[in-house]
């Protein structure tokens, strides 16, 4: 059962929100403050998704987002704002959440954003070929798919999820070029909705991770990755 923790101060939306969560028959913990949410950030048992709302009257939301993402940053977020939905939605990303909802919206529309985004995250099924064991070199890397670990010799570099997965749509498809549109479709799924400004920051985090890697702005569109070296790139 997927549990999910919910941050929406007033009542009446939490409770109606509530109750069509539950109907999905996932385990659903309210919160109507900042504060008993920020509480729970660091808990034992730890959700699959946090669906928060941006403002709340004592804790600023963007404060609570990035607390959930410095203890997991791969850690499902779905934020819900009434403000102005283009800041709101780019700072949003900027943090690492990964899908956003402006108010008002459906009750239906969030238990549907919820259902993809979790079977997204928790629900890939490896196909046969998958299951096998595949590794891609990318000297002096070494990229081991099924385990999701990559290493420089004997060190083992720690990516989060989204940063992987980008590794691997450039790793797949040496000197190809993709769009910021492309890499969003294929990181973050057909479904969502947000600004391009999330691959920049993705492609920045992976560069710093891996200076070696050799991947090209392409100024107007994209990217695209041409391999590595064994000294580090000035990725400008």
């Amino acid at each position: 059962m997927y549990r999910i923790y919910l941050v929406e101060d007033e009542a009446n939306l939490n409770e109606l929100l509530t109750s069509y969560l539950k109907k999905e028959g996932w385990h659903v913990t309210s919160f109507l403050t900042g504060t008993e949410a920020y509480e729970a950030v660091k808990g034992a048992e730890p959700p699959h998704v946090w669906i928060l709302d941006i403002m709340l009257p004592d804790i600023d939301g963007f404060e609570l987002l990035r607390e959930i993402k410095a203890v997991n940053p791969d850690l499902p977020v779905i934020f819900i704002s009434a403000r102005d939905a283009d800041l709101d939605r780019i700072l949003g990303l900027e943090l690492g959440s990964d899908d956003y909802l402006a108010k008002p919206f459906l009750p239906r529309e969030l238990v549907i954003r919820t259902k993809k985004l979790l079977a997204r995250v928790y629900e890939k099924v490896p196909s046969f070929s998958q299951m096998e064991t595949e590794v891609i070199q990318l000297p002096p890397y070494l990229i081991d798919v099924q385990r999701r670990m990559i290493k420089e010799g004997e060190t083992v570099i720690e990516l989060t999820a989204k940063e992987f997965d980008l590794l691997l749509v450039f790793a797949r498809h040496p000197a190809r070029a993709f769009s910021r549109e492309q890499l969003l479709r294929k990181v973050w799924g057909d479904d969502y909705f947000g600004s391009d400004r999330a691959v920049d920051d993705l492609v920045r985090r992976v560069r710093k991770k891996l200076p070696k890697l050799r991947i090209e702005t392409i100024y107007g569109f994209g990217y695209r990755m041409i391999g590595a070296s064994t000294s580090p790139i000035n990725n400008a």
